[in-house]
């Protein structure tokens, strides 16, 4: 059975991809071709959620086994799971997180189900438009934080950087509910 998978950003608006993959590939297979497709590196915590038709997420397939959940619970990992463990009928939805440090996806929808066929390798059956950017926040210019940072080395910080204004009074601190030592040793 082919699987015909439409996915969407709500960040870019027109960009539009879609694949068409075995049902009996995994989800790594499922992972490299949505990759590809953006142009994005495989070098990602990415993973997978199966959604109801809210996009109310459900079971997680995740890269790896990270060992973090309860063990009444169960894991699916990409390379293990297959397609066809959560994708059966048209219209299952899916989130792909592609950036895990901003929890950004892609909205998967199984647009068509070809039963009695098969295919050997995915293929991307349509592009439209420029993918977002994988990863945000992260490229920093190096140039600016130098600049940003520069002479602060060495340099000294003063009560008026830490925002106290007219410098710190020993009289302002309300020692109330502080145990204060005399002195002697424990």
């Amino acid at each position: 059975m082919i699987l015909r998978i439409k996915f969407i950003s709500d960040e870019v608006d027109g960009f539009v991809r879609e694949v068409k993959i075995d049902s009996d590939a995994t989800f790594l297979d499922l992972n490299a071709i949505i990759l590809a497709s953006c142009k994005f590196p495989d070098d990602q915590m990415t993973s997978f959620y199966v959604c109801n038709e809210e996009w109310e997420r459900g079971e997680q397939i995740t890269r790896e086994d990270m060992g973090t959940g309860d063990s009444d619970e169960d894991i699916f990992v990409m390379a293990q799971t297959k397609l066809s463990e959560f994708i059966e009928d048209e219209d299952q939805k899916l989130e792909f997180v592609f950036d895990p440090f901003s929890d950004r996806c892609f909205y998967l929808d199984v647009v068509e189900v070809i039963p009695g066929v098969s295919l050997t390798k995915p293929e991307v059956t349509r592009s439209k438009g420029e993918a977002p950017r994988q990863i945000n926040d992260l490229d920093m210019d190096l140039s600016a934080l130098n600049a940003a940072t520069k002479g602060a080395v060495g340099a000294s910080v003063d009560d008026d950087d830490l925002g106290f204004e007219g410098g710190f009074n020993d009289d302002e601190i309300d020692l109330e509910g502080f145990e204060i030592s005399d002195g002697e040793p424990y």
